[in-house]
């Protein structure tokens, strides 16, 4: 009996899902179906409609595209769930994923960036807040990741059983636990600088006056601060959890942490946070329409049926973004 175990151990992968098996491929699915909806409605805003260019135009466009293509790859996801699917398919579907998570997360860092200067800078104009360069800055955060990612497409570690599941905990090597861990590493800098500019940005709101002898001018100053907390809440939620417990994850996965009982929790806390962070694609077209008033107009006007009135106002051109109040 234990001969039998013993074989049937080192034939199959000791890490699996638990009682998170059946609500994974429901999860992926639902928010395929909501991001895909949401993101097909920013496309046509940022897209099809006539906007004057900007730094944030720029970013909010190529932030709709990296939440798209995530979302593009949840189907997928979902139908490979806990199988041993084609290994490159999963592969390259895997590496997808984690290109377009981070280009979103990079993408938010930069708007909240340009938000800074707006605010706090408001007479400099920096280099990076011109549209050619903000073009360029875009342009760069997909190369740089694409072929930061090379390396994982280059690898075929097929000898651990659980290496031929897809989507699933994978053993990693020396140079593969490195590269993730100085991921979150550089992630958690991004992250503080986050925390630092919508404080300063906070704080900035707090003395200015908005409305000057106009008795309502507290109430729209709250307003706008409450606005302002909801880019770095939503970034928040949906990215910290994950890279906190990518640490001892990926220490895991490099047997540092040997133990199947604390390999098997890392894995269903890891696939619950990442499904976590998959609802940022959801969450970004809030973020768009308490920034952007011709993002806010359009969203209103498809609710209310008025779809003459949303078709003029998209061929109107129209910035993105207009002031401060619009965070």
């Amino acid at each position: 009996m234990s001969h039998d175990s013993n074989v049937t151990t080192n034939e199959t992968c000791e890490i699996h899902d638990g009682n998170l098996s059946p609500f994974l491929p429901i999860g992926y699915i639902i928010i395929f179906c909501v991001g895909l909806l949401c993101n097909i409605v920013t496309f046509y805003i940022f897209y099809l409609r006539r906007h004057a260019d900007s730094s944030m135009a720029v970013y909010m466009r190529h932030l709709a595209m990296a939440d798209t293509l995530l979302v593009l790859c949840l189907p997928l996801r979902f139908y490979y769930h806990n199988k041993e699917g084609p290994f490159y398919i999963c592969k390259v579907v895997g590496i997808f994923f984690y290109i377009n998570m981070y280009s979103g997360i990079l993408f938010l860092s930069l708007i909240s960036l340009d938000r800074y200067l707006k605010i706090i800078k408001p007479v400099w104009v920096f280099r990076i807040q011109k549209t050619r360069w903000s073009q360029m800055v875009s342009y760069t955060i997909w190369v740089v990741l694409i072929l930061g990612m090379c390396p994982f497409l280059a690898s075929n570690n097929q000898k651990h059983p659980c290496n031929k599941i897809c989507f699933h905990f994978h053993k990693k090597g020396v140079v593969g636990g490195v590269i993730n861990l100085t991921t979150v590493v550089m992630f958690l800098f991004f992250y503080l600088a986050f925390l630092c500019f919508y404080g300063k940005i906070t704080n900035k709101l707090r003395t200015m006056s908005l409305g000057n002898g106009d008795p309502k001018g507290q109430s729209r100053k709250k307003k706008v601060i409450i606005k302002t907390f909801l880019v770095p809440a939503i970034f928040t939620v949906c990215f910290v959890p994950y890279h906190m417990i990518r640490i001892p994850y990926v220490l895991a996965q490099m047997n540092v942490i040997g133990d199947i009982q604390s390999q098997q929790l890392l894995h269903i806390l890891n696939e619950s946070t990442l499904l976590l962070s998959t609802l940022n694609s959801c969450l970004d077209p809030v973020i768009y329409y308490f920034m952007s008033s011709a993002y806010r107009k359009t969203i209103l006007c498809a609710i209310r049926g008025q779809f003459k009135n949303m078709y003029a106002l998209n061929r109107r051109r129209i910035s993105i973004n207009r002031s401060i109040t619009e965070i």
